[in-house]
């Protein structure tokens, strides 16, 4: 934020003769990247021990993460989880009962049962339908979670925006207060440019869409986007979307390739990208309206903005 001791234009020749440096690294199965005013070397060890630090809590893919134990440990107990591990399952609840259960983070079974999780691919046969009934308790003072027999966790859908920001607050914390990270395409912009300029970002359009993209300026502020095109399955000669609706326990046919939800928190913008992906777009907006968020949802050549979107643009 720029200190009100300063106008906009004082604050950017305070920065115009600083350098941008560019880190880059891998982390949950895709890349990460941060471009930084002024930042020290140390910058790329820090961004990449904060995202170590998401998946040795959040992985589905690794067996000693905080969460393959916790999905293999007995049902109806209390487990003693980390802060950051706690604080990311309140998000995932808090959506999930915001969207009605459009987004769950026990998806996990399911996950497993279509090849999306750990295990092997789905075969030749269609997975049988399961009905996902959301049991998962948090004791958030402890911390310490617990789990109903048959849930099983999975905050694929919500961990890479809350590396962005676990990324963004250690970065913060040293004093890097100009910056762009993004983890696996969600991203994250702090302050401003040297130019004085905010960090401009274009929104990744479906492959099929002849839509442009938007070009979002990240000032205080996170993106995230949920492709329905980015990764599937194909089983009985049938391609199946990666999102799934917990109300079905299948993939979605709504026809939705992809929403956009710019917020404050990048771990909030993932979460909701996702739940609003399993709605189709009427649901999808008016949910955005209640929840106040600025979302833009692709349905073929087709698109639909929430009000808040459209309040941003202007």
């Amino acid at each position: 934020m720029i200190p009100r001791a300063l106008t906009p234009a004082a604050f950017a020749a305070r920065v115009a003769g600083a350098d941008i440096q560019s880190f880059a690294g891998e982390t949950m199965g895709t890349s990460w990247s941060l471009h930084a005013v002024a930042a020290p070397p140390a910058a790329e060890a820090g961004v990449q021990a904060a995202l170590d630090l998401v998946v040795a809590q959040m992985s589905q893919w690794e067996a000693d993460s905080h969460l393959s134990r916790f999905n293999r440990a007995s049902a109806g107990e209390w487990h003693m989880v980390p802060a950051e591990f706690a604080h990311v399952v309140a998000a995932a609840i808090e959506v999930a009962e915001s969207s009605g259960g459009a987004f769950d983070p026990c998806l996990g079974d399911l996950t497993e049962r279509w090849g999306f999780g750990s295990g092997q691919p789905a075969g030749a046969a269609l997975p049988e339908a399961v009905i996902v009934r959301r049991a998962i308790e948090i004791d958030a003072s402890a911390p310490r979670i617990r789990r109903s027999e048959g849930a099983r966790l999975d905050l694929s859908g919500i961990a890479k925006g809350y590396g962005a920001d676990l990324a963004a607050d250690w970065l913060l914390g040293q004093g890097i207060r100009h910056f762009l990270i993004e983890v696996g395409g969600e991203l994250r912009g702090e302050g401003i440019r040297p130019d004085g300029q905010p960090w401009w970002v274009d929104i990744e359009m479906p492959p099929s869409s002849s839509i442009p993209p938007w070009r979002l300026a990240l000032h205080d502020l996170s993106v995230a986007t949920s492709g329905n095109y980015r990764r599937g399955v194909m089983v009985d000669g049938q391609y199946y979307s990666h999102s799934f609706d917990p109300r079905t326990g299948r993939p979605i046919v709504n026809g939705v390739s992809s929403v956009t939800v710019v917020h404050r928190s990048c771990m909030m913008a993932d979460g909701w990208a996702t739940a609003l992906t399993v709605l189709g777009p009427d649901e999808a907006m008016a949910l955005a309206d209640a929840q106040q968020l600025a979302a833009s949802m692709v349905v073929g050549d087709r698109e639909f903005n929430s009000r808040a979107w459209r309040a941003m643009l202007t």
